[in-house]
């Protein structure tokens, strides 16, 4: 039995730059008629934006559900069909911080070939821009959202990145970043810990800054409902 294969389209991180994608990745969107994807209006938008001329109606979508996870039903029915299947995130890169690592997962289990192409990634193009360390760096996710266990997080990631040198990188929801980085404010070392907080990374707007928490609590900073990466060094 020939197992079709899973094709990892990566999309911008700012909806209008195409250009971050490689022309030959947007091809090939283009001609798969299967997909697994985080948000059903994005993936027919980007779709479009890829070549406004594909059939968007030709080709069967499958919205991956964030409470009760992946088909795995439909997943198998379609590569043991010999089907190529692509995922697609709703920004960035498949499979990085995004649920569609479930379907990847159980592609590998039954042994089909997963296909990786090139996009942009916030996590690595943040840690590229900070000047911290990317010989040694974690990512971390989202922090816990309730104290004390919040501040508790924050406090062994600085320890982490001085202990071992190494930068760490996390994520907030866009609504609770002006929060965040007032707690990292009040619970990291101001002299000795510095910040990189990375914003609407790739789009005209884009805003890259590394200081040290003192000089961030000296600014005026309102990021609300922005997407932003945040990383964390040793002064």
């Amino acid at each position: 039995m020939m197992l079709g294969s899973i094709h990892l389209i990566p999309v911008p991180l700012a909806p209008e730059q195409t250009g971050t994608i490689p022309e030959e990745v947007r091809t090939q969107a283009t001609r798969l008629k299967y997909y697994f994807v985080e948000n059903l209006r994005t993936a027919r938008r980007m779709l479009k934006a890829f070549d406004k001329d594909v059939d968007i109606d030709s080709i069967n979508f499958c919205e991956i559900n964030k409470q009760k996870g992946i088909d795995t039903a439909l997943l198998k029915n379609w590569l043991t069909k010999g089907y190529d299947v692509g995922v697609m995130s709703e920004a960035g890169c498949p499979g990085v911080a995004d649920p569609g690592a479930e379907v990847v997962a159980y592609a590998q289990q039954l042994g089909a070939k997963v296909m990786p192409y090139v996009g942009p990634s916030s996590i690595l193009l943040a840690l590229m821009a900070s000047g911290f360390s990317g010989q040694r760096f974690r990512f971390l996710g989202y922090l816990p959202v309730k104290e004390p266990m919040r501040s508790k997080a924050i406090k062994e990631m600085e320890h982490t990145a001085h202990s071992l040198s190494e930068t760490q990188i996390f994520i907030e929801t866009p609504y609770r970043n002006n929060t965040l980085i007032e707690e990292l404010i009040k619970n990291c070392h101001p002299k000795k810990t510095k910040l990189c907080i990375a914003v609407d990374i790739t789009d005209p707007g884009q805003q890259i800054r590394s200081m040290t928490l003192a000089d961030w609590a000296r600014e005026t900073i309102d990021i609300h409902k922005r997407p932003a990466i945040f990383l964390i060094y040793p002064a």
